[in-house]
């Protein structure tokens, strides 16, 4: 994965200066973040608003990260978009501890996989145009949203129509006080 110009942040003055706070408000461009269900594309504008804190040998990086992200409706295959906001406070160290912290590399932090790894949950996994989409049949491929089809829709999905054929007529149905014999 490369990462973008944009979000790697020299941070030489922080380290120096213990305590020292500084704000980083900027738009970066090259976090592709496409899913399966749909995402951001690579050329999609990603927002932050941060502040970058010298704490003893780390710097810490709280604020907000948003964009925007596009898919298609998981029913209908209509376009869909939302926006995201995610607050973020996490820590940059010389040695991370994995999972929890992100690497300080020098003098310099890379903010991308802290952007990708709050973007990534809050976009949505099954994105619906709306909560009430009726979807496309699965017979002919018609939108139910715009018109009605003559299909017949299946009330039971036929995956458990075997079922429905089974009848209990063993030694249990017919046991005194069991179903069958009260």
């Amino acid at each position: 994965m490369t990462t973008t110009p944009d979000l790697r942040v020299p941070v030489g003055d922080l380290l120096a200066r213990p305590g020292l706070r500084r704000a980083l408000l900027t738009t970066a461009t090259g976090v592709d973040l496409r899913l399966r269900s749909g995402g951001i594309a690579a050329d999609d504008p990603v927002d932050l608003d941060l502040y970058l804190e010298s704490i003893g040998d780390g710097v810490v990086v709280s604020g907000h990260v948003a964009a925007r992200w596009a898919a298609e409706c998981s029913r209908c295959l209509d376009p869909v978009e939302g926006a995201v906001d995610v607050a973020v406070h996490e820590f940059f160290e010389r040695e991370p501890l994995d999972g929890e912290t992100y690497p300080l590399d020098g003098d310099e932090i890379d903010l991308e996989p802290m952007v990708r790894d709050a973007l990534a949950p809050t976009i949505p996994s099954v994105p619906l145009c709306d909560d009430a989409c009726l979807g496309l049949c699965p017979a002919c491929g018609a939108d139910r949203n715009v018109a009605t089809c003559a299909c017949r829709q299946e009330t039971t999905d036929p995956r458990w129509a075997t079922l429905a054929e089974i009848t209990f007529e063993g030694p249990a149905a017919r046991a005194p006080g069991g179903p069958a014999g009260n």
